[in-house]
């Protein structure tokens, strides 16, 4: 899928995500009682460096984070749909209709049109606005 009306986010915003994310990874020992990931605090800063100062060094890597990321929502995006349709849709559907709801008038009947008239009208619908 090409991804022509997305656009790529800032090199500054770049910098500043994986900042964050590297200072996550370089403070989580400390939870733990264990020492500071002094690698990833360095390349933490770095990355607030070049993020602050909106670098072009950053370009590369955010083109290949981005292009990353569209193919993980390639990919991702209809397993879950598939997920979420095998485990709540159809679920729902096989309670209902063992329950006998048919709550889109699907069943077939004889009468001449599947119009449905209603019976206490409250509004002629004119003059909404």
């Amino acid at each position: 899928m090409k991804s022509k009306n997305i656009k790529i986010g800032s090199n500054k915003s770049f910098g500043i995500v994986f900042f964050v994310v590297f200072l996550i990874i370089g403070l989580w020992p400390i939870l733990n009682g264990n020492e500071i990931k002094i690698w990833s605090i360095i390349i933490s800063l770095i990355f607030l460096i070049l993020g602050i100062n909106n670098s072009k060094i950053l370009t590369p890597l955010n083109k290949l984070w981005f292009r990353f990321g569209i193919f993980l929502g390639n990919f991702i995006a209809p397993i879950i749909m598939g997920i979420i349709f095998f485990f709540v849709v159809t679920p729902t559907g096989l309670i209902m209709r063992l329950l006998g709801k048919d709550l889109i008038k699907l069943k077939k009947n004889n009468d001449k049109s599947y119009w449905i008239e209603k019976k206490n009208i409250k509004s002629s619908m004119r003059n909404q606005f």
